[in-house]
């Protein structure tokens, strides 16, 4: 059985919340260097990060599955200022992002994480978490709920 690596996280809760859903799917699983990561949050870089592996077999079912849950990720997410679902995480510009990027192409796997942030593509918001749904679409949806 040949074993892939599908997708690598800094955060130990993204990691399983990921690997739960897939296998919940029926898809086999499992996080490489969690432990690793989680006791020294340190040695990410030096170890990759949390890694979720997969059966090279499944790939192509998982990417299917990972767009799906990409897509209703930023479905959800709503921008405060101007309502749009067009949210996405970005590097964030700033000279320290710019040294990271400059590291990573000379030493590849050893630079230092960049900062990300979450930002709306229509007006350019920005924000370090995951905007809430508008006020009014809560009460829209309260009010739906009610009926």
């Amino acid at each position: 059985m040949e074993l892939v690596t599908i997708r690598t996280f800094d955060n130990y809760f993204l990691a399983n919340i990921l690997m739960s859903k897939l296998k919940a799917f029926g898809i086999q699983c499992y996080l490489k260097d969690e432990y690793t990561v989680t006791v020294d949050p340190f040695l990410s870089n030096a170890v990759g990060g949390i890694k979720l592996v997969i059966n090279k077999a499944d790939e192509q079912d998982v990417l299917q599955l990972l767009q799906q849950f990409d897509e209703d990720y930023r479905r959800n997410a709503v921008c405060p200022k101007c309502g749009s679902h067009n949210i996405e995480l970005v590097p964030k510009r700033t000279a320290a992002n710019m040294i990271t990027a400059i590291l990573s192409w000379l030493f590849s796997d050893y630079a230092v994480s960049a900062e990300n942030i979450y930002k709306c593509s229509t007006c350019g918001c920005e924000s370090k978490t995951l905007p809430e749904p508008l006020q009014k679409d809560n009460a829209l949806l309260e009010s739906k709920n009610l009926n």
